[in-house]
């Protein structure tokens, strides 16, 4: 069973960074391409960050390319979204989600099989 766990989320000041982390508590983590999703109030939710199985490729939403990194722990079992010069326009709650079944980095909601709680980022100006 896969039960995807997120901290880290806070408040910041524009210009600042934040990391994030999502444990699973499953036994097969390092077999399940991972993603970062964010929802922001009123909004759909999007996709943020990708990571293939064995961290080897990712891949990120143009609006957080050069500033947000995705990575990945597999003895840990744990994924990782590190957050440099945040704005105020990342504010929203971020998800981790495992896809089971990932080929390649899916960033579509319906290509992930497993979803955390949540975790807010809020970036103030």
């Amino acid at each position: 069973q896969v039960q995807l766990i997120e901290s880290g989320g806070g408040l910041i000041q524009a210009g600042g960074s934040l990391s994030l982390s999502c444990a699973d508590s499953g036994r097969t983590f390092s077999s399940y391409e991972m993603g970062w999703f964010r929802q922001a109030p009123g909004n759909e939710r999007e996709f943020v960050a990708g990571v293939n199985w064995s961290g080897s490729r990712t891949y990120y939403a143009d609006s957080v390319k050069g500033r947000f990194t995705i990575s990945r722990d597999n003895v840990k079992n744990t994924v990782y979204l590190q957050m440099n010069s945040l704005k105020p326009e990342d504010t929203a709650v971020y998800y981790c989600a495992a896809d089971r079944n990932g080929v390649r980095i899916g960033t579509r909601e319906d290509e992930y099989d497993y979803w955390g709680q949540g975790t807010q980022v809020t970036v103030s100006s």
